[in-house]
């Protein structure tokens, strides 16, 4: 090897990383919103994040021109193999270690919850509602993020829309049947 060649490679290299670290500094707030939107849950979310970062940087090199779709695909693809595995992490104990600080969240009227609604459907229909509905991406693009048909993914949204249109914790006081319209 050349030292041109070493020089190059390293140069290669810092482009690269300057590339992901501009990419992360960007484009994180959304990815970590997608992931929380995904996990319902902070910490997890951001395990996530980090864990899809972390893939995409060792593939750095391989990513073209557009990021984002692909780490975002990572991202959903990661998500849905922790829901097939079973987690055996942690174990419930009689001593709680840390409090941990309160959540702020904890005043907000529950009654009109659309997270509480989210949470009740099944995980391919909540990846399919926030792809679509808050990621605002295409059918199409949700369907090759998802590597399902475009029929897959408009039924899927059909019946997370209905199941959302009936779920009590969207009901309203004057609306008592509940849900969307």
């Amino acid at each position: 090897m050349t030292a041109s060649t070493a020089s190059d490679r390293l140069e290669g290299t810092v482009t690269s990383t300057v590339d992901f670290d501009g990419f992360v500094a960007a484009r994180s707030g959304g990815l970590l919103r997608t992931a929380y939107l995904l996990t319902r849950d902070h910490g997890l979310a951001e395990d996530l994040l980090q864990t899809s970062l972390a893939k995409a940087w060792f593939a750095w090199d391989k990513i073209e021109t557009h990021p984002e779709p692909y780490v975002r695909r990572i991202l959903v693809n990661t998500y849905s193999s922790w829901w097939r595995r079973r987690w055996n992490g942690e174990h419930a104990s009689e001593d709680v270690p840390d409090p941990g600080t309160p959540d702020p969240s904890n005043g907000v009227d529950d009654s009109h919850d659309l997270w509480l609604a989210l949470g009740g459907l099944p995980r391919r229909q909540r990846a399919v509602v926030v792809l679509r509905f808050f990621d605002d991406l295409s059918v199409a693009e949700t369907a090759d993020l998802l590597g399902c048909s475009t029929g897959t993914v408009k039924s899927q949204t059909s019946k997370a829309l209905v199941k959302l249109r009936i779920d009590p914790a969207l009901a309203t006081d004057t609306d008592p049947v509940g849900g969307l319209r």
